[in-house]
């Protein structure tokens, strides 16, 4: 099965089809998605302006990652259940789309800088935990983070003024 039939399968499941005829529901829940982005991009920032030293000097990471992340997930999760139900509408078109690629590079690159995070810079975290002033490798997870993630942010309005791929 070539990938051109499961995205066109994908768009003409009756999920896929409603969403796509309705002239309520696109628009519902791409507010919902955005809100859900935001949700996502604002508390990560949160960390991301506390690794780099700018905000929350005065409080340890640790606590305030144990404080936001919950909230981080909880939004990530309607992000991408929104963000499945609008790529249903139109798989084909989106997937096609340069924007959208790039959006979804940047995603899987912002997961990756969590992910190295988590297995490397954390592992000395508490050394640095309250220090108002992190090291420089968890500045630059930091700085990272928040480039991945205005990315994603810019990417994903891009999709939005392209009818087709480039």
């Amino acid at each position: 099965m070539s990938i051109q039939t499961l995205l066109e399968g994908l768009q003409s499941t009756p999920v896929g089809t409603a969403i796509r005829e309705s002239g309520w529901m696109f628009p519902i829940i791409e507010c919902v998605h955005v809100l859900a982005i935001t949700f996502v991009v604002g508390t990560i920032a949160m960390v991301d302006l506390r690794l780099l030293g700018f905000t929350s000097r005065g409080r340890a990471v640790t606590r305030l990652t144990t404080e936001i992340l919950p909230w981080t997930w909880g939004g990530f999760v309607v992000a991408v259940i929104t963000g499945s139900l609008l790529f249903s509408s139109a798989a084909l078109k989106y997937f096609n789309n340069t924007p959208f690629r790039l959006k979804m590079v940047l995603l899987v690159l912002a997961g990756a800088n969590m992910v190295i995070f988590h297995a490397v810079t954390e592992r000395s975290i508490h050394h640095w935990d309250e220090h108002p002033s992190p090291p420089m490798v968890a500045k630059v997870t930091g700085a990272l983070s928040l480039l991945f993630w205005c990315g994603v942010i810019a990417a994903g309005r891009w999709i939005g003024f392209t009818d087709s791929g480039f």
